[in-house]
């Protein structure tokens, strides 16, 4: 398989998915200008995902792309069933798990996206970041007692909530006032697989000691 991703974007969940679950994926960095989106490998971005030419996207085994973060963790948690990436289906919290990624993808991922504007009027920019703020507030409490957002146990749903809570500081928003937040994002970077990924995207953990 062949992940296509641009480092710290949303493509990072999915990566994060493939070292936690092991799984022997390539990596094929896209690069944006104003030229067009092409990959390291020297292909048009748009002919891989015509549907945006946005990341992340996934070639699989027999040749076929597929695109869409939340449907590529799903994928890659099923490649490695050992790996226990996410609850067994049909079962509750398997639902819990798909009502947080649904979550996560409305209400953070883009929650943040006018903020990746540069034309936003100052006015529509501070409504974006308090609607963001109040979603934080309800992820925070939700956190409280747990270690992940199902309870004790890492899910791909996390991924892709510590990919988009990476994006905090273009937000201004400050982990340390939600600090529920801030230890999962902290408990997310000392695991073996979130490391292998951030080091592969040359990026910096948001907690440093």
């Amino acid at each position: 398989m062949k992940l296509y991703y641009s480092p710290g974007a949303c493509s990072l969940s999915p990566h994060i998915v493939a070292c936690e679950g092991g799984l022997p994926v390539e990596l094929s960095k896209v690069t944006f200008s104003a030229e067009g989106r092409t990959t390291e490998d020297g292909e048009d971005f748009y002919e891989v995902n015509p549907r945006g030419g946005y990341v992340p996207a996934c070639r699989l085994d027999d040749g076929d792309v597929l695109i869409e973060g939340p449907a590529i963790i799903q994928y890659l948690a099923d490649q490695a069933p050992g790996k226990k990436l996410m609850p067994e289906r049909g079962a509750k919290a398997y639902y819990e798990m798909l009502s947080w990624i649904t979550f996560v993808s409305t209400e953070l991922h883009k929650g943040f996206g006018p903020l990746f504007n540069p034309n936003l009027l100052e006015g529509q920019k501070t409504a974006a970041i308090d609607r963001l703020k109040k979603r934080y507030a309800y992820v925070d409490a939700s956190l409280a007692g747990k270690d992940y957002l199902l309870g004790r146990d890492f899910s791909i749903a996390d991924a892709y909530c510590y990919t988009i809570m990476r994006w905090s500081p273009r937000a201004g928003i400050a982990l340390a006032d939600y600090p529920n937040i801030a230890a999962l994002m902290k408990r997310m970077e000392a695991r073996a697989g979130v490391k292998k990924a951030l080091e592969e995207e040359g990026l910096e953990p948001v907690t440093p000691d």
